[in-house]
């Protein structure tokens, strides 16, 4: 067993050094990654862990085999930006605004359609979930403390919703919304400052009003993301 887990852990290791080199732009569309064996030396591995982890990547949308010139990098076009790994690897690449506002945009197109639906369809439990994570939010006495708990928030109320495809989004932007949480919280005052908007989130949802739901929610991600540009301009 532990051999097979040595070999997983080579293989994640290679996609993500090669993964977040082109994400970050360090290697730029068109440019040739070295041939199989010289890639796999330099990288310290097998042939046959490189040739899974670019397997990973081209299926990510990242990297192409083309016959005589080899393994190249895809335009970003071509990249599969939904993709756990490729959105992480953008988050820790430090955001541009373009990027933020596309964030932005998404999140104003599902969030507040996904409130308003777990305000019609959450149960108790779920309900109770909401609450805990907003309860967490305020007791918060961090800013890694708060951006876990308002992760926790906003997972909670995409279950609610009792949609299996809404919920399982979750996994797909959660790296997105985390950098996006820290980002907001962090040129802020009082990291604190959206605990209002949350409350009225929760609250609609309580009191199963999706109309209420999802104008707390559109004036959340309006808030933060003006708040973020001011501090950009402050700073």
């Amino acid at each position: 067993m532990a051999p097979r887990a040595a070999t997983r852990s080579l293989h994640a290791q290679v996609i993500e050094e090669i993964g977040e080199s082109i994400v970050s732009g360090a290697l730029q569309p068109g440019d040739a990654l070295p041939g199989e064996a010289q890639l796999a030396t330099q990288m310290a591995v097998s042939r046959t862990v490189l040739r899974e982890a670019l397997k990973v990547l081209a299926a990510k949308g990242l990297i192409e085999t083309r016959q005589k010139t080899g393994m190249r990098v895809r335009d970003p076009r071509h990249w599969n930006h939904l993709d756990a790994d490729v959105l992480a690897w953008r988050c820790a690449a430090m955001p541009t605004d373009d990027f933020v506002d596309k964030l932005v945009e998404m999140r104003a197109i599902i969030e507040p359609a996904a409130v308003a639906a777990a305000a019609r369809r959450r149960e108790p439990a779920q309900l109770e979930a909401i609450g805990a994570a907003l309860e967490a939010m305020e007791e918060s006495t961090t800013l890694d403390e708060w951006a876990v708990a308002d992760l926790h928030f906003h997972e909670a109320v995409l279950a609610a919703t009792n949609n299996e495809l809404l919920s399982s989004l979750f996994g797909v932007i959660e790296a997105a919304l985390g950098t996006f949480f820290v980002m907001s919280a962090r040129t802020a005052k009082n990291f604190k400052y959206a605990l209002p908007h949350h409350r009225a989130v929760y609250e609609a949802i309580r009191r199963r009003r999706p109309n209420e739901a999802a104008a707390a929610m559109q004036a959340m991600i309006a808030d933060s993301r003006a708040n973020m540009r001011k501090g950009k301009k402050s700073g």
